[in-house]
């Protein structure tokens, strides 16, 4: 094993005797897209086991997510209990939420009624899950959401996915267009009501949990106060699976009247609520193309370009159904083409 490792259980060899480990050997529970590792290790009690995440400074630092897990925590979003950290050597223990996660669950129905049935029932409580923290909002208490972070986010697209993975280059024109987008793409996003944001509310990221604490939410520590429609677009528009149009109407629809009747700011007319969902879904999926295809190239993390033509599929259809987005609607319809 790495030196993160021996450190690892070295720190967990400071701390078994109170959290009552069985072991100092965690065992690999998952990885994710960034420099964070995640191990399960035994203890005694009902709970059997606990996971140590495994932030390695200077890349992570775990201070974020013990805020926002207690920030969320109290607003009613069910996130896992610290139950020891060392932040300076980037540990921390915490409640283990099992390995059923939203999409093996899903993925356990291959019947598409089946699928959609499970999934109303889970996306239900994950919508109740997120009108809990965006009813929670206080202004100042995490990053904002601004036109730099959306603008960075959606360069990922051109530097990344156009230019390395599609090996365009790009002309004065063409880039033109992509500037005249963003500004459009930025200034939707920026009017919408602005909201806690998870910034990862997928299927991947979200626990099935005994009781009523479902879901077990992971993966929040880089929330901001963003767009109200941000983490429906990664529930309902997910990179992983897929779900019809009318699945997500069906969906969405329901959310907004809960969201209503809960007091939020949503829009008054459900058809402006779907426009402000699929101009946020654009930058989301722009960011994730670029995203993609750096891990692929830069971190060596190959399995995501699998997942590219279904966020590809999001995309598309948005450019050619607003007319602002017309012209960088032909020019990637162009990149296919050739």
């Amino acid at each position: 094993m790495d030196s993160r490792y021996a450190f690892m259980e070295a720190w967990l060899q400071s701390i078994g005797s109170k959290h009552k480990l069985l072991s100092t050997k965690p065992e690999v529970a998952s990885n994710d897209a960034s420099f964070r590792r995640y191990f399960r290790v035994a203890c005694e009690g009902p709970e059997q086991s606990l996971i140590v995440m495994d932030a390695p400074p200077p890349h992570e630092d775990v201070r974020p997510f013990v805020k926002v897990a207690q920030l969320f925590a109290s607003a009613g979003m069910t996130t896992p209990k610290i139950l020891d950290q060392s932040p300076e050597q980037g540990f921390l223990l915490l409640e283990d939420f099992g390995s059923h996660t939203y999409l093996d669950i899903l993925e356990q129905h291959a019947k598409p009624s089946e699928r959609v049935a499970v999934a109303s029932a889970l996306y239900r409580e994950a919508g109740q899950s997120l009108l809990s923290i965006q009813s929670a909002t206080q202004a100042n208490s995490l990053p904002l959401y601004d036109e730099k972070r959306l603008r960075d986010e959606m360069e990922l697209w051109p530097s990344w996915y156009i230019a390395r993975h599609k090996g365009k280059t790009l002309s004065v024109a063409q880039r033109q267009v992509i500037d005249q987008a963003f500004d459009c793409i930025v200034q939707q996003c920026l009017a919408q009501p602005q909201v806690y944001v998870h910034r990862d509310f997928h299927s991947r990221n979200l626990m099935l949990l005994a009781g009523d604490r479902n879901p077990g939410v992971l993966d929040f520590q880089d929330a901001v106060i963003g767009p109200m429609t941000y983490d429906l677009v990664s529930l309902w528009r997910d990179a992983y699976i897929a779900w019809d149009e009318e699945v997500q109407l069906d969906g969405l629809i329901r959310w907004w009247e809960l969201a209503k009747k809960a007091g939020l700011p949503v829009a008054g007319d459900f058809p402006d609520f779907w426009s402000q969902f699929e101009w946020m879904g654009l930058q989301r999926h722009l960011k994730i193309l670029g995203i993609f295809a750096r891990l692929h190239y830069r971190d060596g993390k190959h399995r995501y370009l699998a997942d590219l033509p279904l966020v590809l599929s999001y995309v598309l259809p948005v450019l050619m159904r607003y007319q602002e987005l017309a012209a960088l609607a032909d020019l990637v319809i162009e990149w296919l083409e050739s």
